[in-house]
């Protein structure tokens, strides 16, 4: 086959998507930059589950609960047993402790399934990941130099990496104020999470996580799931500052309370 026939079949191959040519920087990395947002129920539930009602029957079909099929590999999250009736625990509560409902920042990997988008912003020393839900952000080191935790905090801190054409993030460092879905699966403060992003095309990540928490669960765990680029006109984030709707769930017993003091010292 001619030098010709051959550019001419890889131009045809690349224009109908049999092929992709990953945009990349110029220090030759995949370009991961821009808005993305997953079309998952992960945030619903880890693991396969059906339609349920919601916590107000006045919100009928509206406040209910979609089906999803799970992304968890292999099906069943390997809690050991005491995590287990805790999971169960939370899942009897979840309407009231989930840290969701408070507006507490979802941590990883909670934060990139979320039915929200997020905007990668990629150079070669740091990776910015901005997150429309509570304007919460991390920032991924990619020195060679890892930076180690000063202080356990919600999103964790990030160490990057290139394996190939893939992002490998490696996180330490959380609380234990984070679930990773609404069903009320948890972990401790000994949580470690390596992600990977893939390209699989320009509007597509293959995005993977590896779960340790040797306190949770009886070994590591994964969970796999797309993300879809954003490639609407003028795609941008928005604002999604849930503080002020989640003070009166917070702070409404001690506003009663000051209410009535207030009121008996006017007597």
């Amino acid at each position: 086959m001619s030098t010709r026939l051959y550019s001419a079949v890889f131009a045809m191959l690349l224009a109908n998507g049999s092929l992709f040519a990953a945009g990349r920087t110029f220090d030759g990395h995949p370009d991961f930059s821009g808005i993305w947002q997953t079309l998952s129920t992960a945030n619903w539930d880890l693991e396969d589950h059906p339609a349920a009602p919601g916590p107000f029957f006045q919100l009928g079909a509206v406040g209910a609960v979609p089906s999803g099929q799970g992304v968890v590999e292999g099906g069943e999250i390997p809690y050991k047993p005491d995590a287990l009736k805790q999971k169960q625990e939370n899942f009897k509560n979840r309407w009231k402790d989930d840290p969701e409902i408070r507006c507490y920042m979802a941590g990883i990997p909670r934060a990139n399934y979320m039915p929200y988008p997020f905007q990668i912003v990629q150079t070669p020393q740091a990776i910015l990941m901005a997150y429309e839900y509570a304007s919460a952000n991390r920032v991924i080191n990619m020195d060679k130099k890892p930076v180690e935790a000063s202080v356990d905090t919600w999103m964790g801190t990030a160490n990057g990496h290139w394996e190939g054409d893939t992002l490998v993030v490696d996180n330490t460092g959380f609380n234990d104020q984070s679930w990773f879905d609404r069903a009320g699966d948890f972990h401790s403060d000994q949580l470690h999470v390596v992600e990977r992003f893939t390209l699989r095309d320009a509007d597509h990540i293959d995005y993977e996580a590896t779960i340790e928490d040797p306190q949770v669960f009886t070994r590591a765990w994964k969970i796999r799931l797309p993300l879809y680029r954003r490639v609407d006109a003028n795609a941008q984030l928005t604002e999604f500052k849930c503080v002020e709707f989640a003070e009166e769930l917070l702070y409404g017993d001690v506003r009663k309370g000051a209410r009535k003091d207030a009121s008996k010292n006017d007597k």
